[in-house]
């Protein structure tokens, strides 16, 4: 396989057993009913292609099926699949139609597109078209787990997809089923068996389908494979603060090192929504505000998950995140944004992710723009994505995306209309939660009707096969079981978590330094809060489910001792009439008084009060949450009786620090009122608590920074960055009717040192449009402490022909320096990031003034420069 990456070869191998003694017994019981076998042992041969791929020739001229199934245990043993038809698997390829030849679309050595082409021309119209539905996995749609052993083989064989299917979204990841008593859970864990159940899957697909096409494995994973286990990355909001290019590629590598370790050859990330308002559920999936930070990061995670041979599938594509009152649920709709925001801010992160990463899969989103659905609009998914955008992959629908077309959107007549739309927009995979027939069926009609050329049909398909060969599904359609269980989870793995964790924290209030703290006068903590001591707000959808989190009590009481730290709860997320009190405030009930008067009785005993507060996110749902898909709120106040909390632990007089461990800004208006110290954590994944404890006694100096704007009240909203000018603009006076600022604006961070900015430089002073500008400055730890610093490039063009933004970013990175130490830094800043889509809505760069700003934030500037654009 020409475009298989390396490291899959020389990995998978295929076990048979001939002469396994309970293999000739069980002959011997069948031949006696119904079957013809053989009584005595065939001869294998093992060969080894150049791939590294161990396949089973059999001299037998009878062989066929095997009677005897290797066990998971055996499998696990021998370190080889199981395959039960070794007639079809030769050296180096296999015999995928059965045909005991070697087809064009079977040779590994033939081009992609041939390979693509040879097989498209041997397959039905009913094979097409099952390759454009998934199937959904165990629990959801598919109630077998495995289509042998608890099950039998017919079964399947007479199933919708006995002629194949597109993929299997999350089968066997656990999700929501995990804690239930289901035959199915035996497969979750551990990794080798999960990825074991999995080939057992796939096997049928290879062998018991006529043309051998193989189903591809689909999954979640925007803070790590959503599976039982996994390693457990802090969310996507939590990585943007990050700013950290080489650790989000990191982190990519190792998501796709693990869903290739489970068995999964696609997994739906990363999420390129550009956040634009924090009351939508779903701020904590989105990297920020800014779309160059979005894409910057997106680039790297597509790039080290499809380095480990796993395709990323972004998503929501597109104009997703901006809804209309930034409602979720059945309402996404509307966006509220001009068609150049949509260009500048929604667009282009997909743009630059796909030239220059080259995902292979795209997710179309169920929002309309501008009255238009984009699951049909074909100016969305093929003259956009793929005309302009360059996109070589397949796209699959968010659930419920086809049907909405006709259900909310009211475009289409009736549902086979809104498949036709689909098919002929651009969509290739159908996903949702009903058998892939009832997408299959409708489609295969709407060609015998000549609704859907035939034409059309060949092209969706194309891009599917296309995907999968780039997998290596045809030629390694097995996972090796042998390093699965040391892969997932590994110390290395778990290393990146931690680091993580470390550097998505943001200090944004240390009055006095009262941070760190000092261990040797800190004999007793009071901590509480509905966040101290939860491991589910690591545990969140779209993610591992059942991984340890290591909470913020555990990492306290490990380095204390557990007598040290005096723990209440002191609140829950929610008060009784929660979410009625979000507008008509009430007093606490008394149990509800009791907690807080443990905080503070607690509080009163310490030296030093921690209150950890936020939010919990959806998880299972079952599990009632304040953030996340399908929770977006009315208010951006902590929610129930936490500010009640902090402001009655805040009285006693002890120092209080507040760690905010939320899924979006939040207005922490009374903690920054009363409490020295604040700490900002969105969802820090499982080492949270071990970083967290770690930046309040000074193991660790934070250095994140936000990329969300923080207002002081949901009425500021939408304040966010980046803005055109006067857009935050506020009433300052002394009779004015509004609460004016922010609490912290985009890019904000402090540390436990200081840095100067010094000797700006910007090379060429009169570059032409078309050309790169290099801008240098010198940055120099002046504190005592080793520290990061995220230095941020902004641009502003003076003069436009049309509005545009006050600040644009235009680099960043982030540096560690010793005390004393200085480094030079340099920025290039490319053209593209400085087009504007002119009066005639074309994408131009325009000569003219550009104001160069560097600085620590975007309203900390330190140095300010400029350069004159000429025409080329």
């Amino acid at each position: 396989m020409k475009n298989c990456p390396n490291f899959l070869r020389c990995r998978s191998s295929l076990m048979i057993i001939p002469g396994h003694k309970f293999m000739r017994i069980l002959a011997i019981q069948i031949v006696g009913l119904t079957f013809m076998a053989v009584t005595a042992p065939a001869q294998t041969n093992v060969n080894h292609d150049t791939a590294g791929l161990g396949v089973v020739s059999q001299a037998s001229a009878t062989a066929g099926h095997l009677l005897y199934q290797p066990t998971y245990n055996e499998c696990l043993a021998s370190g080889r699949a199981v395959v039960t038809r070794a007639d079809i698997y030769h050296d180096g390829w296999i015999d995928l139609n059965k045909n005991g030849r070697k087809d064009i679309y079977e040779d590994p050595t033939q081009p992609v597109d041939k390979r693509v082409e040879d097989l498209l021309s041997q397959m039905t119209l009913e094979e097409k078209t099952a390759q454009l539905a998934t199937l959904y996995g165990y629990d959801r749609v598919l109630k077998d787990y495995l289509p042998t052993g608890t099950l039998p083989t017919e079964s399947w064989k007479t199933a919708f997809w006995k002629d194949g299917v597109a993929n299997i979204d999350e089968h066997l990841n656990g999700y929501p089923y995990y804690k239930k008593n289901l035959p199915g859970t035996e497969f979750m864990w551990p990794a080798s068996k999960h990825a074991w159940a999995l080939n057992e899957v796939q096997r049928f697909f290879i062998e018991d389908t006529r043309l051998g096409v193989p189903a591809e494995f689909t999954d979640e994973g925007i803070r790590g494979v959503e599976s039982y286990k996994a390693t457990d990355f802090p969310t996507p909001l939590a990585l943007g603060c990050t700013w950290d290019r080489d650790l989000i590629g990191q982190i990519g590598e190792v998501e796709g090192s693990e869903a290739h370790a489970l068995g999964y050859d696609n997994v739906y990330a990363p999420i390129m929504d550009v956040m634009r308002d924090p009351r939508w559920g779903r701020c904590l999936e989105s990297y920020g505000e800014d779309p160059f930070l979005v894409s910057e990061l997106g680039i790297q995670m597509v790039k080290g998950m499809q380095g480990r041979g796993i395709v990323s599938t972004m998503k929501h594509f597109c104009i997703y995140s901006d809804n209309i009152g930034a409602r979720e649920g059945y309402a996404r709709t509307d966006p509220q944004c001009s068609p150049r925001e949509v260009e500048m801010i929604q667009l282009w992160p997909y743009e630059r992710v796909i030239r220059e990463a080259n995902p292979l899969g795209v997710m179309s989103s169920y929002n309309d723009y501008d009255g238009v659905p984009i699951e049909g609009s074909h100016y969305y998914l093929t003259d956009v994505l793929r005309t302009r955008f360059g996109f070589k992959g397949y796209v699959v629908s968010d659930s419920d995306a086809v049907e909405y077309l006709w259900k909310k959107h009211h475009v289409a007549a009736d549902y086979k209309e809104a498949v036709r739309q689909s098919v002929m927009a651009g969509l290739n995979v159908r996903t949702t939660f009903t058998p892939p027939e009832t997408y299959v069926v409708p489609v295969r009609g709407l060609v015998k009707e000549g609704a859907i050329p035939m034409s059309v049909l060949d092209d969706r398909v194309r891009d599917v096969l296309r995907v999968k060969f780039w997998e290596g599904l045809f030629d390694q359609p097995y996972r090796p079981l042998t390093n699965a269980d040391a892969s997932v989870l590994s110390p290395k793995n778990v290393s990146v978590a931690l680091r993580a964790a470390r550097e998505c924290l943001v200090l944004l209030k240390n009055k006095n330094d009262l941070l760190p703290l000092a261990a040797a006068n800190i004999k007793t903590i009071a901590l509480c809060g509905p966040n101290a001591d939860n491991q589910d707000y690591a545990h969140d959808h779209y993610g591992p489910l059942a991984t340890h989190v290591v909470t913020v009590r555990e990492a306290l009481e490990e380095r204390l001792g557990r007598a040290a730290v005096l723990y209440t709860r002191g609140c829950d997320f929610f008060d009784a009439n929660w979410p009625d009190t979000e507008i008509m405030r009430e007093p606490p009930t008394a149990s509800e008084q009791a907690e807080i008067d443990q905080a503070v009785a607690n509080a009163r005993r310490a030296d030093v009060a921690i209150v950890v507060v936020g939010d919990m996110p959806r998880g299972l749902p079952e599990v009632r949450s304040t953030v996340g898909e399908n929770s977006s709120r009315t208010s951006l106040d902590l929610t129930g009786r936490q500010d009640d909390l902090i402001r009655a632990v805040a009285a006693v007089g002890k120092p209080t620090i507040v760690i905010n461990i939320s899924g979006r800004p939040v207005t922490l208006n009374w903690a920054n009122r009363l409490c020295p110290a604040i700490l900002q954590a969105f969802f820090p994944g499982m080492e949270g608590g071990h970083a967290i404890v770690e930046t309040l006694f000074g193991d660790y100096n934070p250095g994140g920074k936000l990329t969300s704007t923080f207002p002081k009240t949901v009425g500021q909203v939408q304040m966010n960055f980046p803005a055109k000018p006067g857009a935050n603009d506020e009433p300052t006076g002394t009779n004015r009717v509004n609460t004016a600022g922010l609490l912290w604006p985009f890019g904000f961070g402090l540390s436990y040192t200081t840095f100067r900015y010094s000797q700006l430089a910007i090379e060429p002073r009169q570059p032409t449009t078309n050309g790169n500008v290099v801008v240098s400055f010198n940055l120099t730890n002046t504190g005592s402490r080793a520290g990061d610093e995220i230095p941020q490039l902004y641009v502003n063009q003076e003069v436009s022909s049309v509005t545009t933004w006050e600040k644009r970013l235009c680099g960043f990175d982030r540096i560690h320096l010793e005390p004393g130490e200085s480094r030079e830094i340099k920025m290039t800043v490319a053209p593209e990031c400085l087009a504007i889509w002119n009066l005639a809505m074309q994408r131009v760069v325009e000569p003219g003034t550009f104001k160069v700003m560097v600085g620590a934030s975007s309203a900390d500037i330190r140095l300010t420069g400029e350069f004159e654009m000429l025409p080329k």
